[in-house]
């Protein structure tokens, strides 16, 4: 602006800097936010991995299986309450940051306002004393009123000449003060505005820093994740199903021979030739055949793939 006292662009370049600072605050606020999620989730995992039965019951290598598969859900847990931990001491960086840069944004905020402010003062008082200057030195102005003007003082007075001397020394120094001030107020303000860019790029850059290392957090807890849910699938590969079935079959057995049949003897008629039969001895049990193998119904996807995504 060709405005001296207007201050139009430095309250511009305040403004943004305010706003920048506030997007840093709702980006810490955001952080802590997304910390107070992380940490309920895991800590709902790691309730849900110890206190929920999930298939307690069963033997042998899907036992194992089992237990892998909660002590994952577990660490899954556990990486999410470290993911909270972090996202709150991100967040406490970007708090750092923003006070570091509000202490010296305010000292150059002082010094500008106090230049802003005697540089008004002394504006308004050449003004001031340009005005009496012009009332009473015409000094080549046309004006009919300020000719008039002046005849009038010199009838009355006779110290008129010396008083309009005085009074043009007085807006001589009042000019030369405030072409001072106007190139102190120039520098500073210059000085002002370097510094204010400085700390833009630093702010943008660091917060721009910021959400990529957040990201990276993110991507780096879904690499940790699927590192512990492949524990559980190496888990599941060693599932056998004939051992399983074997184990509980050797667990639970009552014997390897079967009940012998039931045969008829005769109580009614003592007296009657009945060929007399002989209890046949228990029946050993065959091993069976080959276990049945496990089918899929129709529109199930195969164990290893998710909508057409494979694992293998």
């Amino acid at each position: 602006s060709t405005d001296l006292t207007s201050t139009v662009g430095y309250d511009s370049i305040i403004q943004h800097l305010n706003d920048g600072r506030k997007n840093c605050k709702e980006f810490e606020d955001f952080l802590k936010e997304r910390a107070i999620i992380e940490e309920k989730y895991g800590k709902e995992l790691i309730n849900l991995s110890k206190k929920k039965p999930c298939g307690q019951t069963e033997l042998n290598t899907l036992k194992r299986s089992l237990d892998v598969f909660k002590q994952q859900i577990d660490n899954v847990g556990q990486g999410h309450i470290q993911l909270a931990q972090t996202l709150r001491e991100e967040a406490k960086k970007m708090e750092d940051f923003r006070e570091k840069q509000k202490l010296h944004r305010k000292k150059i905020e002082l010094i500008m306002e106090a230049i802003h402010k005697n540089r008004n003062l002394q504006y308004k008082k050449t003004m001031e004393v340009k005005q009496t200057c012009c009332c009473f030195l015409p000094r080549g102005l046309s004006s009919t009123f300020l000719v008039s003007c002046f005849w009038q003082l010199f009838l009355k007075l006779a110290q008129t000449k010396s008083a309009l001397e005085d009074t043009d020394r007085s807006y001589q120094q009042s000019v030369t003060m405030m072409e001072n001030i106007r190139e102190e107020w120039q520098n500073e303000h210059i000085k002002a505005c370097e510094f204010f860019e400085t700390q833009e790029c630093e702010r943008i850059n660091y917060f721009r820093n910021a959400l990529w290392l957040h990201v990276n957090q993110l991507s780096l807890g879904c690499v940790q994740n699927d590192e512990k849910y492949e524990e559980i699938r190496k888990s599941l590969e060693m599932c056998s199903i004939e051992k399983d079935v074997d184990f509980f079959v050797n667990l639970r057995k009552t014997g390897s021979l079967a009940p012998a049949p039931v045969v008829y003897e005769n109580y009614y008629n003592a007296q009657r030739n009945v060929t007399p039969v002989r209890s046949p001895a228990p029946v050993p049990i065959s091993r069976r055949g080959p276990l049945p193998t496990p089918t899929s119904t129709p529109g199930e996807p195969d164990y290893a793939t998710v909508d057409g995504y494979s694992l293998v």
